[in-house]
């Protein structure tokens, strides 16, 4: 990447001036947590690859700190030295123009660098960062600027892979037979509190609403520009579907009756021999009573009715909406819905759960436990520009056979959702927290 002070990057929005000490400090917050998440992990645990869309831990580790070093430390670090110049290409995930790529599906092959290597590598990319954050206050403004957004993104980016790395984590420890926990603190029962069990319709008025990020604090480049869209009287319901609603959907037979799939979906549910959702499982105790449980970070429990359901695909979600007689929200539903009753960023994510809690509503409305898969198709916004060079790569490229999500996870890191975030994954994704929320026609 050409060293330049033209990489200004509009459309990763972060504030004009940045306290240079908060931000470093915001970087140490960051990147402790990412290696907090690690620690339980034994090195045999952090390189194994247990199916081809999940990364080992040790490569999410390594990844994080690549994007640090290719895109703030080589281009504005003056005399900038490669910790080890096979880096660039063993931990670039899809930067074509950065240059070459190991395969995805290899990443649990990559035996070297051994871990202790890769925390090294941590290591020295904080202590450079750290030292180029304090030094630039002495540059100049434009180059601040683009600093700025290249470190915001970095954070924001390391933060995503936090959530990655405990759902691979959770699949890795989900294929050995014993279904060992990864953390031994579990749910606590008083959390499921009867106020969430009560669904209510909220009322959607037909109108324009505007949607999307309009700028003054960081936002992905598909979350913008702000722009109006029209919206049909609808209704949304109050909380993500539990648990005990999706097993009624699963012991009427849902996932062997077509009449509630998509085409696709039904041929693909086929296939997998689906009949519930991932983690669940039928297991019968010492007097041969069967029961369903469910397998979490905190190891294997009993299969709790009023929390969410999670770990379901887009089609298995799009099916349940059918079969209840409702069908999956837009995501511009979603948005004017959730905006309107103060949708409770500061208090409905972070890494308080390693599964879903059953919480009471907040302004009557409850959210933060589960992705809510929409029923929109993930595209871009109108006016929506990719930014130059490499990071322009990181959501654009994607725009296609993509459903959005919304809302964020027990497992997102605190204060990285907001109402404007657009996750996307395909339809058959279903080893991250996903659920869905049920909207219906006024």
């Amino acid at each position: 990447m050409p060293k330049s002070e033209t990489m200004v990057r509009p459309f990763f929005m972060a504030p004009a001036a940045r306290d240079w000490i908060v931000l470093a400090q915001q970087f140490e917050r960051v990147r402790a947590c990412t290696q907090k998440l690690a620690a339980p992990l034994s090195a045999e645990d952090a390189c194994v690859q247990s199916m081809p869309d999940a990364s080992p831990a040790k490569w999410h580790l390594a990844h994080t700190s690549w994007f640090f070093e290719t895109f703030v430390l080589a281009v504005h670090q003056p005399g900038h030295q490669a910790f080890d110049g096979s880096f660039r290409m063993l931990f670039n995930s899809y930067y074509q123009q950065v240059g070459a790529r190991h395969p995805r599906a290899q990443r649990g092959l990559l035996t070297r660098p051994a871990l202790a290597q890769v925390m090294a590598y941590r290591a020295v990319v904080d202590e450079q960062m750290l030292a180029l954050m304090a030094a630039m206050k002495e540059k100049s403004p434009t180059t601040q600027q683009v600093v700025a957004q290249l470190v915001a993104l970095g954070l924001q980016h390391e933060q995503q892979h936090q959530e990655l790395m405990l759902t691979d984590i959770k699949h890795l420890l989900s294929c050995h037979p014993l279904w060992p926990a990864y953390a031994s603190d579990g749910v606590a029962e008083e959390n499921c509190v009867q106020a969430y069990a009560d669904l209510t319709w909220l009322p959607l008025e037909a109108g324009i609403y505007s949607i999307g990020h309009g700028g003054g604090s960081f936002a992905f480049d598909n979350e913008m520009p702000r722009h109006s869209v029209y919206v049909q009287a609808a209704q949304i319901a109050s909380r993500p579907v539990s648990n005990g609603e999706f097993l009624r959907f699963v012991l009427d037979g849902g996932y062997g009756q077509p009449q509630w799939w998509l085409a696709e979906g039904w041929d693909w549910c086929q296939a997998q021999q689906l009949s519930h959702p991932w983690y669940w499982r039928q297991a019968e105790d010492a007097a041969g009573d069967a029961g369903w449980q469910e397998f979490s970070l905190y190891g294997v429990t009993a299969l709790h009715a009023l929390r969410p359901v999670c770990h379901i695909s887009y089609f298995e979600a799009d099916a349940y909406a059918r079969w209840a007689g409702a069908r999956l929200p837009t995501e511009m539903e979603w948005e004017v819905a959730m905006g309107a009753h103060d949708w409770p960023v500061s208090s409905s994510v972070g890494h308080a759960s390693l599964h879903p809690e059953v919480s009471g509503a907040h302004h009557g409305v409850a959210t933060g436990q589960v992705w809510e898969w929409t029923h929109s198709s993930y595209a871009a916004y109108p006016g929506f520009r990719v930014a130059e060079g490499a990071v322009g790569e990181y959501n654009g490229k994607f725009m296609v056979n993509q459903y959005v999500l919304r809302g964020g996870s027990c497992l997102t890191p605190a204060g990285h959702a907001r109402l404007t975030y657009r996750n996307f994954f395909p339809a058959t994704a279903r080893w991250q927290m996903t659920g869905l929320r049920l909207a219906r026609d006024a």
